[in-house]
């Protein structure tokens, strides 16, 4: 801010409402994160492997040929997805996503949806991060706070301020701002931050009624696709009620989706086409495969309504 009184972007009075749910790995950033699994070699012996994410989105389905250490099992192979159990611990998520960001500042090509992100924060628009990994909320949101401090450049970052009053002011008849931290805590207290495989995320779907019907009857290989299910749906419950609450519900509304996992893809575009379009007919659904590494914003696989998301 270069001067005493903050400026406000009065003009975002003016846009239709557009929302984004990002998954984290290779779609945002290219994380160095390793899957600790067993590989059983042409001689029939099983022996450690570390897989990338992106590798074994590939793969997940080949109980033939991999599996989870024989010692600990699942909880042993995404070790390094989860929060330290003890203070003082390095914690991977934190540190694999400063590796990648300084990457893509020394020249690699970014993920697919990296520059979405960055411009859904740059329009200050609500946005959920939905991640196959076992963080608490708090630590993606300081992720997402280290992707605008290295990320955006400060003029990003003043216009990312001057949208957020915009918002402020105009849904919710705010004059009197507070500092930028202030604002900008605000902003990222209205988006949301699952990790489906966090204990309190398991505890608050298993608590759910319609969830814990389907967690009753789902495969173990089927159960990160419903994990994900049912926070894109929470994502879209909070849109709609917040939209209720600042009367935006009368303007065009847009979510889009975006996933490198051909399976999460699928189950999501399936889960929107059967549930979530039905129950909220006003809204428009995009889904995005960024699987395809050639592609450089992924491929459009679903489209509910007319709306068609730039950017994406």
């Amino acid at each position: 801010m270069t001067g005493l009184v903050p400026y406000v972007n009065d003009n975002v009075a003016s846009r239709d409402f557009k929302y984004y749910i990002f998954d984290w790995d290779d779609n945002i950033l290219h994380m160095p994160t390793k899957i600790l699994m067993e590989h059983r070699d042409a001689d029939g012996e099983w022996r450690p492997v570390e897989l990338s994410t992106s590798t074994f989105a590939l793969v997940r389905g080949d109980a033939e040929h991999y599996r989870p250490p024989s010692e600990g099992g699942w909880d042993a192979a995404f070790r390094c997805f989860a929060d330290p159990e003890r203070d003082g611990e390095p914690n991977h998520f934190i540190e694999d996503t400063m590796d990648a960001l300084r990457r893509v500042a020394d020249g690699e090509k970014p993920s697919p949806s990296y520059a979405t992100f960055k411009k859904t924060l740059v329009e200050g628009r609500i946005f959920a991060i939905v991640t196959a990994r076992g963080h608490a909320p708090e630590t993606i949101e300081r992720a997402v706070r280290l992707f605008i401090e290295y990320a955006l450049t400060p003029l990003e970052r003043e216009t990312m301020m001057s949208n957020l009053r915009g918002y402020r002011r105009w849904l919710d008849k705010v004059e009197d701002f507070g500092t930028d931290d202030e604002e900008l805590d605000y902003y990222l207290g209205m988006c949301r931050y699952s990790a489906v495989t966090y204990d309190g995320f398991r505890e608050r779907m298993a608590n759910d009624p319609i969830y814990r019907e389907k967690l009753a009857v789902a495969t173990t290989a089927s159960r990160p696709e419903l994990a994900k299910e049912f926070a894109i749906r929470d994502f879209v419950e909070h849109v709609f009620h917040m939209l209720q609450r600042t009367g935006g519900l009368g303007r065009s509304v847009a979510i889009g989706f975006s996933d490198d996992d051909k399976g999460n893809v699928k189950s999501v575009s399936n889960y929107i086409k059967a549930e979530l379009s039905r129950r909220f007919d006003g809204i428009k659904f995009v889904v995005y495969d960024t699987s395809d590494k050639s592609l450089s914003k992924g491929r459009k696989v679903c489209v509910s309504g007319q709306m068609n998301l730039p950017g994406f």
